[in-house]
């Protein structure tokens, strides 16, 4: 591997090069709504999933046995470490396929970079994360494209295969399930702090650039079919996108939702980003609560590169927080 001396990639924290940060500065999930609505173009029988649900990709069944999946994820930096954002936005964009129940088969690259502000070879490092995160998935990257940009941004698209009856979507969860997390929340408001004062949290970065393939392995060995990832709407946005398209209500226990360490007291100092209070806005005229105002953003808490959110019981790596119901009148109910 070529390494730069860790001095220079050091010298530039790249979070101060952007507004935003990771799937935080995702556009608002209900804005997104309004803008893509009706844009749908003509259907086909092999189209598996498309927009009508806002899945995590898109879905074509090539035969009876495959299915190509395809996805796109790209964001600004998340943590000043150049290699350490490549890693994050890789695993990130792979997420996407594991969600769906797929293996990632191809990635290429996306580069918006700032030529005139930040050198090339902190790019180099970047670009370098994300081929380390791609070798682990057994994932080849071939080429992409970059222009340049006042802001940096990295990302990629990634093609995957899965067997098409056996793909994991959000529109597939059944009352009488559990609701699974597969990697603890906290990551929004840790980033959060980290753009603004510097401190670095390695409990965060662990848990962006892990992989989210054991754990849709584990789904579909137990053979679940509803799922998504947990990303920059949260896991109150992400769990109503899946309750509201299945036609049930998901009941959380507050409680038994794990955190990382450090992510109540980033909170509690008030780390919490602008996405976040968007997501919880959101959801808010959809939700039945009797959990106190914090314990919500922490919920909301916009995720980079999360866990999987399972309809269902796996055998390992996964916390049950809850379950799916009959849809009652709040599609989303804390405890």
């Amino acid at each position: 591997m070529i390494s730069l001396d860790r001095v220079t990639t050091t010298a530039y924290r790249l979070t101060q090069y952007a507004r935003g940060g990771g799937c935080a500065c995702k556009i608002p999930p209900g804005e997104l709504e309004e803008i893509v609505a009706g844009l749908i173009g003509p259907g086909s029988d092999d189209l598996l999933v498309g927009l009508d649900d806002g899945d995590d990709a898109a879905v074509v069944r090539i035969d009876g046995a495959t299915a190509v999946l395809s996805t796109a994820d790209f964001f600004t930096p998340v943590v000043d470490d150049a290699y350490d954002f490549g890693r994050i936005a890789a695993a990130n964009a792979l997420s996407d396929v594991y969600a769906m129940g797929g293996r990632p088969v191809l990635a290429i690259n996306l580069v918006g970079w700032p030529r005139d502000l930040l050198p090339t070879e902190l790019l180099r490092e970047v670009l370098r994360g994300g081929f380390d995160i791609a070798a682990a998935a057994g994932c080849p990257v071939a080429g992409g494209h970059s222009i340049d940009d006042p802001e940096p941004k990295y990302g990629m698209a990634v093609t995957g295969i899965a067997d098409p009856g056996r793909l994991l979507r959000n529109d597939a969860a059944v009352a009488g399930t559990a609701i699974t997390l597969t990697k603890p929340l906290g990551v929004g408001v840790l980033n959060n702090r980290h753009k603004s004062t510097g401190e670095v949290f390695e409990q965060a970065v662990a848990s962006m650039v892990a992989l989210n393939a054991g754990a849709c392995a584990a789904a579909l060995e137990a053979g679940l079919s509803a799922g998504t990832d947990v990303t920059g709407f949260g896991l109150l946005g992400h769990l109503y996108k899946m309750a509201r398209a299945s036609g049930v209500t998901a009941v959380i226990d507050a409680a038994a939702v794990p955190y990382l360490d450090g992510a109540r007291q980033a909170l509690a100092d008030g780390f919490v980003s602008g996405g976040t209070r968007r997501n919880l806005d959101w959801v808010r005229p959809h939700l039945a609560s009797t959990v106190a105002e914090d314990e919500l953003l922490l919920l909301a808490d916009a995720q980079t590169s999360g866990g999987l959110l399972l309809a269902g019981e796996i055998a390992t790596g996964g916390a049950v927080i809850g379950e799916f119901v009959p849809r009652r009148d709040s599609v989303l109910e804390v405890r």
